[in-house]
């Protein structure tokens, strides 16, 4: 029998290119959204009377784990419930606050849980950034510029001294706001053409930085990949509006149509094309307008979402409008792990344009975290 021969030493080679450069990641990256949607505040958030509810009523079992999922910016209160909703019910003493109807979800709202809540629930979880949404369906200029001082404007106006009163002695310094939600949408309460929201988003963000320049702001872009008016509803809006404005939205959703798995796999394909073809889109409007200006994608919705296959549905009925019923609940696979596991990544490779992302949502709805009988959807 032959020994076996030694192999014979070899050379290495280090090669150092100095040309290539790294990107830095944004923390914003790796955000997540909080909506008044079904569970997703009520008994998933919030809860008082749950066995590991905190003094001001926040889950501290959730808290535990949003930490471990390691989320960073927080996108807030919306979503399609934001094109309805009053700020202003959401602060002050619970007590005074009133109960409203929201039409998005055909549900009921308490306001027990506010701006205030949301900035203590973010303290909780380790000063977590707060992205604030303004109602541009059925409000517009002066609520968000009433919104804006109440938020961070230090003191001496009536709202800075109402937010004062109401228990929050420093401002909240909100830096990132988001104009209007997915308002290309005709689901949208106040939905608007691409001309009528260029020009409201152009006028609220000049007003808003009339307070404060240096405030970063999102205007809204296609609701999905898909939506009819894609691409030409981008250019609208960047030409009106460009060089007030600091991100441009996409929002997506993935699953798999037709049981076509090896598609859904594939999801991030489609994504890195949306991506990229906003990309173009915002290079061609700041080429014509010679513009130095930066306008970045924030990606402020996204996950695997089985719309067709969710069994819980918005109630119906004039008088029929429950707080915290059980909406948009998905219970997920290994397939859907990979395909998330993928988008992820598809937003690091293009953080060159994409420098803010939101997660949809952090619990309850579209991800469903609580421990229980999984099979009737039962529990928690």
């Amino acid at each position: 029998m032959e020994e076996p021969q030694q192999s014979k030493p070899g050379k290495a080679r280090l090669i150092l290119d100095t040309g290539t450069r790294s990107i830095p990641i944004n923390d914003r990256v790796f955000g997540s959204f909080v909506e008044h949607l079904g569970r997703g505040i009520y008994t998933g958030i919030y809860e008082p009377n749950h066995p590991t509810a905190n003094k001001a009523g926040f889950r501290q079992d959730v808290i535990d784990l949003v930490k471990e999922l390691g989320v960073t910016t927080i996108r807030y209160p919306g979503g399609n419930f934001v094109s309805g909703y009053r700020w202003e019910d959401g602060v002050g003493p619970r007590s005074e606050r009133p109960k409203r109807i929201d039409l998005a979800w055909h549900s009921g709202e308490s306001n027990e849980f506010g701006l205030h809540e949301m900035a203590d629930w973010l303290d909780e979880l380790g000063g977590n950034e707060l992205m604030e949404a303004v109602n541009l369906g059925t409000r517009g200029i002066q609520e968000a510029l009433d919104l804006l001082e109440y938020a961070n404007i230090p003191s001496g106006t009536a709202l800075s001294d109402m937010r004062r009163r109401n228990g929050r002695e420093q401002p909240f310094g909100i830096r990132m706001w988001c104009l209007g939600n997915e308002m290309d949408g005709t689901w949208q309460v106040g939905h608007k053409t691409a001309h009528e929201y260029a020009r409201l988003v152009t006028q609220t963000a000049t007003a808003m930085r009339m307070i404060d320049p240096g405030l970063e702001l999102v205007a809204c872009g296609s609701s999905s990949h898909s939506m009819p008016t894609f691409g030409e509803w981008e250019r609208t809006v960047l030409e009106e509006a460009y060089d007030q404005i600091d991100f441009i939205s996409c929002h997506a959703y993935y699953e798999p149509h037709n049981h076509d798995m090896a598609s859904f796999l594939a999801s991030g394909v489609d994504m890195d094309g949306f991506i990229r073809d906003v990309a173009s889109v915002i290079a061609a409007v700041r080429g014509r307008l010679k513009s130095k200006h930066q306008v970045y994608i924030s990606f402020d919705e996204w996950n695997v979402w089985y719309q067709d296959a969710e069994p819980s549905k918005p109630p119906v009925g004039i008088g029929n409008w429950p707080q915290g019923s059980r909406l948009l609940e998905d219970i997920y696979s290994v397939a859907d792990a990979v395909v998330f596991g993928d988008l992820l990544i598809t937003f690091v490779r293009n953080v060159y344009i994409v420098d803010s992302d939101s997660l949809a949502q952090v619990v309850n709805c579209l991800l469903y975290t609580y421990p229980g009988p999984r099979d009737k959807r039962e529990g928690g």
